[in-house]
């Protein structure tokens, strides 16, 4: 599986980028993928991630009511709808993959990762 992410920028707060993650090398069916993020001198952090089939979703609350993940099924491509952008979104956003049945943010449970794409927020 690989993974392309794009759509990063420089963008000025209360701004909007919309993320794409496109996969190939398979055609998903199941599993589940999740946009992470990390900020200079933090750890990386879950952002939303979406389950291939049923399109179930989680956000960080962090992220919660400004941010929309979505999925289209025939393009075998995951957007990030980035809304209201604040200074602290400024980070290198990562897709990844997990071929497992359930939802998860644990980093750990996704197999396959894309080169992340950098966001950047300016007052």
């Amino acid at each position: 599986v690989q993974l392309q992410a794009s759509g990063g920028g420089l963008v000025q707060t209360g701004g909007s980028l919309r993320l794409s993650c496109a996969a190939s090398g398979r055609t998903f069916t199941s599993g589940n993928i999740g946009w992470f993020r990390q900020a200079p001198g933090k750890e990386r952090e879950f952002v939303a991630a979406i389950k291939w089939t049923g399109g179930s979703t989680a956000y960080a609350d962090s992220v919660k009511g400004r941010f929309t993940i979505s999925r289209d099924n025939a393009k075998n491509t995951v957007y990030l709808q980035m809304n209201s952008l604040k200074l602290e979104d400024t980070a290198v956003y990562y897709c990844a993959a997990d071929l497992g049945l359930l939802l998860t943010r644990r980093d750990h449970e996704y197999e396959y990762w894309g080169q992340g794409t950098l966001v950047t927020v300016s007052s």
